[in-house]
């Protein structure tokens, strides 16, 4: 192994912990972060940017004070996810994958959040809200 390959390997094993750092520091990864990120590792950006978008969780935008992720699995779907994300979408005017133009909300359809006994369910940053309605978002929205 030539010391370069040496040194891309090592690159591509501490590519995901080095992009949570920055996530943990700045709050998003954006093209500049990447851009440094790769530098730094000796891997090329476009790799930075493919294991960073496989990842939901790190985001490439800033992101709102409070984040909203709906499950989209298949119990919350049988139990109307979709209004549920309608309701969200009313009651704050945004679409999902954006934010809120005072910065206080984004919205965001994930795969499981494990809460298929109180489906429909989303989180609010950590906090689990199960058994939704359109009604009930309105609730829990207005209590932010």
């Amino acid at each position: 192994m030539t010391k370069e390959t040496s040194s891309i390997t090592s690159g591509r094993a501490e590519l995901l912990p080095a992009l949570k750092r920055e996530l943990k520091k700045n709050g998003c990864l954006t093209r500049e972060i990447m851009d440094t990120v790769a530098g730094r590792s000796g891997l090329p950006l476009n790799e930075i940017y493919g294991v960073a978008t496989f990842y939901a969780y790190l985001p490439l935008a800033p992101l709102g004070q409070y984040v909203i992720k709906v499950c989209r699995c298949l119990p919350c779907d049988m139990k109307d996810a979709q209004a549920v994300i309608g309701g969200i979408k009313q009651e704050l005017g945004i679409a999902p994958g954006e934010t809120t133009a005072d910065g206080k909300f984004s919205l965001e359809l994930v795969n499981c959040i494990g809460a298929c006994d109180q489906a429909p369910a989303m989180l609010i940053n950590a906090k689990l809200y199960g058994n939704l309605t359109p009604q009930r978002i309105v609730e829990i929205l207005k209590s932010y």
